[in-house]
């Protein structure tokens, strides 16, 4: 096989939020092209929509089910390979099981579906099919990230014992639902968000974070859930105690109501010898301290990066490897792993580097037990079951 990967794509319309970081991200590497999609539930800005993107009008489509079923029927060399899902949690489910239906592969906006049992169908389906899924937990992509992990992974800090992981934002500080905001409408709307706002939304984010760098599982929480914005029907703030599998402790806090505040990601890891620091405002330095000797500055392209960060790095020292890049990041490794399926080839290990079903599942069950530990004053620990 020697050609780029065809792309299908549901929501991403015009004044879509996510939708155009989706497509930049797909392109960046040239493994992928756009060939079809429904961009939106009002059947005249998906038109629209494809026809700004430059997709001929019969693979522009009304409806994601009429999608699969046309592109299912079209020869081999001219359908989708797979289809990018960027609605509304509770828009992801149907659509990605009916893609798998129709023998399509998929990529996921987290997180991965409406609820816990919706995951676990997905993961049913996937093992089924042998088909592939791609969670879009965007700040596991960073290469900065990447090397986290390796010096974690060899043990060059020892045994780990504290994770400080935090994601604060500022946006939802007043009622912007109210405001016309179409993004904080739905993410404050447990019809269309879940039974987690924050949490859900951001929250999410940063525990992945904390596992991927670390290698480590959650296996208890105690957390506190906060609503500040009067009359808002879900949390805008929340903070936990975890719990992982090699008696490691950490402290997550995640909030869309610290004014002032942008997407300030940050992670700090410590173990026996040291520990290591990363913030996405300065997406390109890791930080490395040690207990014995000055703290290290380590920097993106280099040389002073590992394979996995190389493999993930685009630009010359000094250029910074941003989000999209990292988002971009996701989806090469997806491609390429895809690829190399297709021609019946092993997908290296940095190949399969990106968050999938397994990573979905454990993001619903991280809302689950936040939920359960956050709103209940007489529980203090919450069992964390995959």
């Amino acid at each position: 096989m020697n050609r780029k990967l065809r792309m299908g794509m549901v929501g991403g319309g015009a004044g879509a939020f996510i939708g155009a970081v989706h497509r930049i991200a797909a392109l960046m590497d040239n493994q992928i092209e756009l060939v079809c999609g429904c961009f939106s539930s009002h059947p005249e800005n998906s038109i629209a929509s494809g026809k700004s993107y430059f997709l001929p009008e019969n693979r522009i489509y009304t409806s994601y089910a009429d999608m699969f079923e046309q592109e299912a029927k079209l020869p081999a060399g001219d359908r989708m390979d797979f289809v990018v899902i960027v609605t509304p949690n509770h828009l992801h489910f149907d659509p990605a099981m009916q893609a798998l239906e129709h023998g399509f592969h998929v990529v996921l906006d987290k997180p991965v579906t409406f609820t816990l049992d919706e995951a676990l169908q997905l993961k049913k389906k996937l093992d089924e099919t042998g088909l592939l899924l791609a969670l879009t937990h965007t700040y596991s992509g960073y290469p900065a990230v990447k090397e986290a992990k390796a010096r974690v992974a060899r043990g060059d800090f020892g045994n780990i014992r504290r994770i400080y992981v935090e994601y604060p934002q500022g946006w939802l500080s007043s009622k912007q639902e109210d405001a016309r905001n179409k993004q904080a409408e739905w993410r404050t709307d447990p019809k269309r968000s879940g039974k987690a706002g924050c949490i859900g939304d951001i929250g999410t984010h940063a525990h992945h974070l904390a596992e991927y760098i670390s290698g480590l599982k959650t296996t208890e929480i105690c957390a506190e859930l906060n609503t500040f914005v009067p009359g808002r029907l879900l949390d805008d703030d929340g903070a936990a105690l975890l719990r992982f599998d090699n008696g490691a402790k950490g402290v997550l806090m995640a909030s869309q109501i610290a004014a002032g505040e942008e997407n300030n990601v940050k992670i700090r890891v410590y173990g026996e010898k040291g520990g290591l620091e990363w913030q996405q405002h300065e997406p390109n330095t890791l930080w490395i301290k040690w207990a014995d000797r000055p703290t290290e500055m380590v920097r993106v392209g280099t040389g002073q990066m590992g394979a996995w960060a190389q493999h993930n790095t685009r630009t010359p020292g000094g250029h910074p490897e941003g989000y999209l890049e990292a988002f971009a990041n996701i989806y090469r490794n997806f491609a390429l792993t895809l690829q190399a399926n297709l021609k019946d080839e092993q997908p290296t290990p940095e190949m399969l580097d990106f968050p999938g079903i397994e990573d979905g599942i454990r993001g619903m069950r991280f809302i689950d037990v936040m939920v359960e530990a956050g709103y209940n004053d007489s529980v203090k620990w919450v069992k964390f079951e995959p």
